[in-house]
């Protein structure tokens, strides 16, 4: 799966990435749409991460999501 397709599932996919980082607001599930550059400064921000660590966290998610 691709950015292109998460965008366009992202509704169905909300629930995985609530499971994988629970830190994640419904707020921020709401702003993120799908759009990885944003998925990543959610993630960088609410894990305190570098953004090289959550673009590897955000890949990490991706080779896992299964539609």
């Amino acid at each position: 799966m691709n950015w292109n397709q998460i965008e366009g599932r992202w509704h169905q996919l909300k629930g995985s990435v609530t499971q994988s980082f629970g830190r994640c607001t419904s707020d921020d599930l709401e702003q993120i749409r799908g759009q990885r550059e944003i998925f990543i400064g959610k993630i960088q921000e609410r894990y305190g991460l570098s953004r090289a660590a959550a673009h590897e966290k955000a890949d990490q998610w991706l080779a896992g999501v299964d539609l």
